[in-house]
């Protein structure tokens, strides 16, 4: 007699950042628990090819719905990507009621869907949940200080009347070390725009999940989660199910024409520097000339991943994965042939996973992005944080004010970060004795990872409690 299998809804915004850690969750699903999962993909126009090539990996046992794009014709060009990610869901919520719907229907060997599980944007999809009689849960992919930022948003909003960069002294969410407003997420930094006005409304939904999953772990986030689970007023449980990252990247194999796997094979024991600041940030033209100048004069080994400029966005590259240029054409004359010794420069991708994996890599300079800072901890890479934009200023907070595991640039007044300050940080991370403390607690840090996943580690037991009431069917 076959078993009954549990079959669960996953909803993940555009963009692979919320793609790849709510689908590594489905697989935990799926490997340990014996779940069945539906994807379900609302689209915003973008080209999908990284995503399909990422979904082909998958198990048979996860399978994606692809839903009609969205039209954003009524947009204006400058709109921001938080509110072209956030309209994408609310503007495809017909479509997901009928996919639900659909899915409603058992099929052999499985049970109707009991659960549906969205991220941050997702949330105005609960009620569809609820109407379908179908708990409802979060997968927030990032911080539990940021959930706990979006929890307390509303109260934010009725406290203060300025904008939250503008404030004179920090904020301190529960259990959080001091936040200074204009390290919030950006999405909030401008309150009349809509970005804001949407993800507000969003938060107001989030108490009504019957449970948060967290991409985190208790060892690294203790005083935040422990607030968080002690919050009186906000009802749902709070499951830290990280660290879930990738195991493999989504190209597994490296173009030819790269060749830095090879490259690294060649390099001494932790002695590179990976430098790669997303497939989505973007640096200006005078940023990246002070960057290749800064790893010239630090003297250290480096593999650096190079993105076309762009001079006002940081996440030009957010919804468009290649550059449209060479980013080759825009590091200084002679710098690649001067480095050619010590570095490897690489245009616009790399295979992150299996760079930080390799034991040539010593330390990474990365965008803190939530996906990377786990990668890193997960294989013991110690950082050089350089936020570009979303929430990544509160991740680089988390990293080097509370964790003490990575270094921070710090730019001057028109937003550069000198190249004398990128050689010092290099050299200090790499080799320095101010980047020994850093090294030593990212260390730390790869230890209690790898303990949060073992049978009675923290995360394995929050995972196996959510999964048992994700199979529950609801009674009328």
């Amino acid at each position: 007699m076959e078993t009954i299998q549990s079959h669960i809804a996953f909803l993940p915004s555009p963009g692979m950042g919320h793609l790849i850690p709510l689908t590594e969750f489905a697989k935990r699903l799926v490997l340990h628990h014996n779940f069945l999962v539906t994807l379900i993909l609302p689209s915003d126009g973008s080209p999908m090819s990284a995503q399909k090539s990422y979904l082909q990996s998958l198990p048979a046992t996860i399978t994606p719905i692809y839903l009609p794009s969205v039209s954003f014709d009524d947009l204006p060009e400058d709109t921001r990507v938080e509110t072209r990610i956030a309209l994408t869901i609310s503007r495809s919520l017909p479509a997901i009621h009928d996919a639900l719907l659909q899915l409603l229907i058992t099929k052999p060997c499985s049970r109707p869907i009991s659960a549906l599980v969205v991220d941050l944007f997702g949330s105005n999809a609960f009620r569809l949940a609820r109407d379908l009689n179908m708990s409802s849960y979060m997968f927030f992919t990032s911080t539990a200080m940021s959930f706990s930022l979006l929890v307390h948003l509303p109260k934010l909003d009725q406290t203060y009347t300025c904008e939250y960069r503008d404030l004179t002294e920090a904020v301190v969410l529960p259990g959080c070390v001091p936040l200074l407003g204009k390290d919030f997420l950006d999405a909030i930094q401008e309150r009349k725009n809509d970005a804001y006005k949407l993800l507000l409304e969003l938060c107001k939904e989030y108490g009504s999940a019957n449970g948060i999953l967290i991409n985190s772990f208790v060892e690294l986030e203790f005083g935040a989660l422990k607030a968080l689970k002690e919050e009186g007023w906000f009802k749902p449980p709070i499951y830290p199910v990280g660290p879930l990252i990738q195991t493999r990247s989504i190209n597994e194999v490296v173009p030819e024409s790269s060749g830095c796997l090879e490259w690294l094979n060649n390099q001494p024991t932790k002695s590179v520097l990976f430098v790669c600041l997303g497939s989505g940030g973007t640096l200006s033209q005078e940023q990246i000339n002070e960057m290749a100048f800064g790893l010239e004069m630090s003297e250290q080994r480096f593999l650096w991943i190079v993105q076309s400029p762009h001079q006002t966005a940081a996440n030009a590259a957010f919804f468009t994965n290649k550059s449209v240029n060479n980013p080759l054409n825009f590091v200084p004359k002679g710098f690649l042939e001067r480095t050619k010794e010590k570095g490897l420069v690489v245009p616009s991708w790399a295979p992150q996973i299996q760079v930080l994996s390799h034991g040539s890599t010593g330390g990474f300079v990365g965008h803190c992005g939530w996906n990377s800072v786990l990668e890193s901890i997960v294989h013991g890479v110690p950082l050089i944080a350089w936020p570009l934009y979303a929430e990544q200023k509160m991740n680089a907070v988390v990293l080097t004010e509370d964790l003490k595991a990575a270094l921070k640039v710090k730019a001057d007044k028109i937003g550069l970060v000198g190249r004398e300050q990128i050689a010092k940080l290099a050299k200090d991370l790499i080799q320095g004795d101010e980047g020994k403390d850093v090294r030593d607690k990212m260390k730390q840090l790869k230890d209690a990872a790898a303990r949060a996943f073992e049978l009675d580690g923290s995360s394995s037991i929050s995972l196996a409690q959510v999964a048992q009431k994700m199979s529950v069917l609801k009674t009328k």
